[in-house]
């Protein structure tokens, strides 16, 4: 009786221990799932603008933009960092016509740039 009261109680224990973990990675997916559905940023209205990361460092990216409207427009490069925490470049302001560039870095202990967007 003891071995069956014994055996019971790590089956039991056991099953919670899956359906935790198996409830927590549905979590997971279904965040990571939300996340990766969200649409990325547009580029701001009146600004026409090329991303990218630098030709020999991947954590290091960039926005240049110009300014097409006909009103004065400041923007930032925003990176989406990985690991390490998203950074922003610095602001930018652009008179009708004229271009310019912000950079950001992201830390060398992350994963380097998973997305670049234009902040307004």
């Amino acid at each position: 009786m003891r071995n069956t009261m014994r055996t019971l109680s790590a089956t039991v224990l056991r099953g919670a221990a899956v359906a935790g973990l198996t409830a927590a990675f549905a979590l997971c997916t279904g965040l990571a799932t939300a996340a990766s559905a969200a649409a990325p940023a547009a580029t701001p209205p009146g600004l026409s603008c090329d991303t990218g990361k630098h030709a020999v460092d991947d954590y290091t990216g960039y926005a240049l933009c110009r300014n097409n409207g006909g009103a004065t427009q400041t923007f930032w490069v925003h990176l989406v960092c990985g690991w390490s925490p998203d950074v922003d470049g610095e602001h930018v302001t652009l008179n009708p016509g004229q271009s310019g560039q912000s950079t950001a870095h992201c830390a060398g202990l992350g994963t380097g740039i998973g997305e670049i967007t234009v902040q307004p």
